[in-house]
C-alpha cells in the first residue's frame, strides 16, 4: 500500500477543516494552508464531499466544512475510500482479493497479512481529531512497531 499525493492532500484538507470547525473555509485558504494547487484540491474536495466527509457552501462566503465531527472520522476509512485497499498484495486483500500463483504454498502470504493487519490496526485506531491534537502515540498505545 502506498498513499498517493491525493490521499495525503485529502488528509491535509481535512485537518484544516477540523481545525476550523466553527466557520466555512474557502478553497483558497485550504489551498494556501495545505500547499495544494486549487485545481487539484477542487477534485479532492469533491471526492471527500461524495464520500460524506465534507459539505460545501456556495456563494461569496462559500467554502467547505466537515460534515462529520473529527472524532468520528477514522483515517483508515478516508484512506480506503480515496486510495483503495490497505493490503500490500491482492492475495491478502479483504475487499479486493486476487488469487496468487502459489495460493496454497506461498510462504509470503502470512507476511503480507501481518502488514495488512498492522496498517489497518493503526489507521483504524486514529481519528482526524487525534491527528489534529497530536494524540497519535497515545492512540497506538502499547503496540510495538519498531
Amino acid at each position: 500500500m502506498k498513499i498517493s499525493s491525493k490521499g495525503e492532500y485529502a488528509l491535509r484538507a481535512l485537518i484544516v477543516l477540523g481545525q476550523n470547525r466553527q466557520h466555512v473555509v474557502s478553497i483558497g485558504e485550504i489551498a494556501e494552508r495545505t500547499a495544494v494547487p486549487v485545481n487539484y484540491l477542487e477534485q479532492i474536495l469533491l471526492q471527500l464531499k461524495n464520500h460524506g466527509f465534507v459539505k460545501s457552501k456556495r456563494g461569496v462566503y462559500g467554502g467547505y466544512t466537515l460534515s462529520v465531527p473529527p472524532e468520528n472520522i477514522f483515517i483508515g476509512e478516508v484512506v480506503r475510500k480515496l486510495e483503495g485497499p490497505l493490503a500490500p498484495m491482492g492475495c491478502v486483500s479483504v475487499s479486493s482479493y486476487e488469487p496468487c500463483l502459489l495460493e496454497n504454498g506461498c510462504k509470503l502470504k502470512p507476511l503480507w497479512s501481518l502488514i495488512r493487519d498492522t496498517i489497518a490496526c493503526v489507521l483504524d485506531s486514529i481519528t482526524l481529531d487525534d491527528v489534529i491534537k497530536g494524540n497519535i502515540k497515545s492512540v497506538i498505545g502499547g503496540m510495538s512497531l519498531a
